[in-house]
């Protein structure tokens, strides 16, 4: 929950666009069955062991990239999920690369949106967020949030035995 409300920014020769992050959900590695880690290291995955504050890019279901800020202690593997979040800066960018929203609060509301909206691909996979095209700068965190079971995860990751999913 301390990210929400943090302010996420990716630049690109066509602009910038910046998203206020509303809402997020968490993965704990080995001890966590809906975790991309759960069966340990690989290749698509290793990210998610290295340092805290890098993004950690999926392809997922044939057709969709999502972004991941790991957050955990390098070599434990740990991300969030950066699920939706309001866009604060380069709207008509946005909007020019979502042009199947109908309204602007669903430009980045769910994962696959998200990345879309803010321009993130898998090439970005394993970015440092202090630096560089793609950027977190940290807010003092929502004192007010909600949470609840996991969105699409199955087994008894996505019950509410694993209620990571803040908003």
């Amino acid at each position: 929950p301390l990210l929400l409300g943090a302010i996420l920014s990716v630049g690109s020769p066509d602009g910038t666009v910046s998203l206020r992050i509303t809402e997020v959900e968490a993965y704990h590695g080995s001890d966590d069955p809906g975790s991309h880690a759960f069966r340990g290291k690989t290749n698509r995955n290793a990210v998610m062991f290295g340092e805290p504050g890098h993004l950690y890019t999926y392809f997922t279901y044939g057709m969709h990239t999502c972004a991941n800020v790991v957050c955990g202690p390098e070599g434990q593997a740990s991300g969030l999920l950066l699920r939706a979040g309001e866009i604060v800066e380069g709207i008509e960018l946005a909007r020019e690369r979502r042009r199947t929203s109908r309204v602007d609060a669903d430009l980045a509301r769910g994962p696959a949106r998200l990345a879309v909206a803010l321009g993130i691909t898998l090439a970005d996979g394993g970015l440092d967020l202090a630096s560089g095209r793609v950027r977190l700068e940290l807010g003092a965190g929502e004192r007010r949030y909600s949470t609840g079971p996991r969105t699409g995860v199955s087994g008894s990751g996505g019950t509410a035995e694993f209620p990571w999913r803040f908003w």
